[in-house]
């Protein structure tokens, strides 16, 4: 890609810009290890200590699922000929 094809952007500063699918990830991200945790610890609290386990499970795979169907699945993972 040339810079007009980028409109001034380099490669460098394309990496760490903040586009939609960057926000999507992150949010996923968070969610999926963070919100798993607290609901875990919430229902461990409560005296359901393994219906959180479950949602940690559920949460965290779910998590994995979703960014490995999304975003890594559809990469053109291969190497040199």
């Amino acid at each position: 890609m040339t810079e007009d094809d980028t409109g001034g952007q380099t490669d460098s500063t394309q990496l760490f810009e903040l586009t939609r699918d960057k926000l999507l990830l992150a949010a996923i991200l968070l969610v999926g290890v963070a919100g798993s945790g607290i609901a875990r610890r919430l229902l461990a609290e409560a005296g359901y200590d393994n219906l959180g386990v479950l949602a940690f499970i559920l949460g965290y795979g779910g998590m994995v699922v979703v960014v490995w169907y999304g975003w890594i699945r559809p990469m053109d993972l291969t190497g040199p000929e």
